[in-house]
């Protein structure tokens, strides 16, 4: 982080909405880069670090391993040499994230067609004849589930 350290561990918690217990254990888990202590042993963060859990956030509920979070907090310490292999990184897990999104949009357009399907059921008292054509059908004559 290249801002001063100024932070201590309570006031980033309040700043990030993270707890105490989950800014310990990114830095448990190596995921937190320039994290100093002051003369009394207190962690001391800076204002970078409130972007820096955003983004380890981020990454994570986007499905990144904390394997590859580590690989990349570590090319992170190592400074300007990683800055390709950094986007190359970020570049390749954007491509999973855009692939999750593309399966998750399906997985909706099912579900919003099972809730018309079931809408029109009850509007009108009689199951409909066909399903929508997003509709995953079992070699058995199909039971509308």
């Amino acid at each position: 982080m290249t801002t001063l350290p100024s932070l201590h561990i309570g006031a980033l918690s309040a700043r990030t909405g993270h707890s105490i217990h989950a800014i310990r254990w990114y830095e448990a888990q190596g995921l937190m880069p320039g994290v100093v202590r002051d003369g009394g042993g207190r962690r001391v963060y800076a204002d970078g670090h409130v972007a820096w859990l955003q983004l380890m956030q981020r990454l994570r509920r986007t499905g990144m391993s904390i394997a590859e979070m580590r690989r990349y907090t570590s090319l992170v310490r190592q400074g300007k040499s990683t800055l390709a292999a950094r986007q190359a990184m970020l570049q390749a897990h954007r491509e999973r994230v855009l692939r999750t999104i593309a399966d998750w949009q399906q997985a909706l357009a099912l579900l919003d067609s099972k809730i018309d399907f079931y809408g029109q059921w009850q509007r009108t008292g009689h199951r409909p004849r066909h399903d929508a054509p997003n509709t995953v059908h079992s070699t058995k004559r199909s039971k509308h589930p």
